[in-house]
């Protein structure tokens, strides 16, 4: 019997490689964006993270997220330097939430105050994202726009605190195996799953289609 971290992560494959796919993030990391298309995806990714680490400090003593909770997976605080550095000291004031991306934060909003085993579902999307692909992005950005290597505009994908990522990437998957469900709660999970890529992939169709290529 498969455990529950394969279960999840095979039954949201699809989704997960129409995330990777779509044609926004295929055309920034083909270099064929500008530097003020990948700002406006960070922007997104901060309403994203602000809704997730809102109520984290909450879950933290929640039997079913709690586990989950882990300060060195944070990321608000590296977006918000990096849109400091992307949109100057004044970018609270120059950023704004697409509709879908209104949607996605809301969704995030809603499971950690109502499902928290749903909340479960959205951490890992975001999260062992950000630790596996993420890497490639800021590869990318760091050679696409010349922001020096793990510094200001891509420290969002910096973990400075997690030293093995593979080491950690394998301990979160421990936690998933081990969460406090029946199976008919891990199927709900694995559909919260689903509808986190779905969110995901609409937030870049909106950006696909606020940055379309010119013809």
């Amino acid at each position: 019997m498969d455990s529950f971290s394969t279960v999840i992560r095979t039954a949201s494959h699809e989704e997960h490689v129409q995330a990777e796919t779509s044609t926004f993030m295929s055309d920034m990391l083909g270099g064929r964006l500008g530097v003020d298309a990948y700002a406006r995806y960070t922007e997104q990714l901060w309403f994203v993270y602000e809704a997730l680490e809102a109520g984290a400090e909450r879950l933290a003593s929640d039997p079913v997220a709690g586990p989950f909770i882990q300060p060195e997976l944070f990321r608000q605080a590296s977006l918000e330097r990096d849109l400091a550095h992307l949109r100057g000291p004044q970018w609270r004031s120059r950023v704004s939430a697409l509709p879908a991306t209104e949607a996605y934060a809301e969704r995030v909003r809603e499971c950690a105050r109502q499902w928290p085993a749903g909340y479960i579902a959205h951490h890992y999307t975001r999260y062992l994202g950000d630790l596996s692909g993420g890497q490639i992005i800021r590869d990318k950005a760091e050679k696409t726009w010349g922001f020096a290597r793990k510094g200001d505009g891509v420290r969002f994908y910096v973990f400075e605190q997690i030293s093995n990522p593979a080491a950690f990437k394998r301990s979160y998957r421990e936690l998933l195996d081990a969460v406090r469900a029946d199976d008919l709660e891990k199927q709900r999970i694995v559909a919260e799953c689903k509808r986190a890529f779905a969110l995901n992939t609409a937030v870049f169709r909106a950006l696909g289609e606020e940055f379309p290529l010119s013809a």
